[in-house]
């Protein structure tokens, strides 16, 4: 059993519920203890989840939050650094699963968010928990 730690971007909270949700029920499935706290936006994701792992109290992490194109070019900053962030904790070895949703509108991310549907949460901890299996083949 493993401790994962759910960093969510709680903006939009109807959409964040489904994907804590389905992250929370495939970790949960998988006999992993769970924890969820909250930042203002996506970038601060990255920084969270990085001083988190300092606590040594987590085993994985799982990102979760949903950015919706506007009409300004601030669209594609929050969603290329936050990927950006996710990728170098990744890249630094952390089991993280990324389940920031950059998507077009609301119905594109009610779609991917619904446990009922793509499940987007749940393939991020499924991310994070592979990820966590491979650190403990290789380390």
């Amino acid at each position: 059993m493993a401790k994962f730690l759910i960093v969510e971007a709680r903006f939009y909270d109807h959409l964040n519920d489904m994907l804590i949700a389905g992250a929370r029920e495939a970790l949960k499935a998988n006999g992993h203890k769970v924890e969820v706290i909250s930042v203002p936006g996506a970038l601060e994701i990255p920084g969270a989840i990085a001083l988190a792992s300092e606590s040594d109290q987590y085993d994985g992490f799982v990102a979760i939050g949903v950015v919706i194109r506007g009409e300004t070019y601030h669209f594609e900053i929050v969603a290329g650094e936050s990927s950006r962030g996710v990728m170098a904790l990744t890249m630094d070895g952390l089991a993280v699963g990324n389940g920031i949703l950059t998507v077009e509108n609301e119905a594109q991310a009610i779609v991917r968010a619904d446990p009922k549907q793509a499940n987007k949460g749940a393939g991020a901890a499924e991310a994070a928990m592979a990820l966590l299996a491979l650190q403990g083949k290789y380390r």
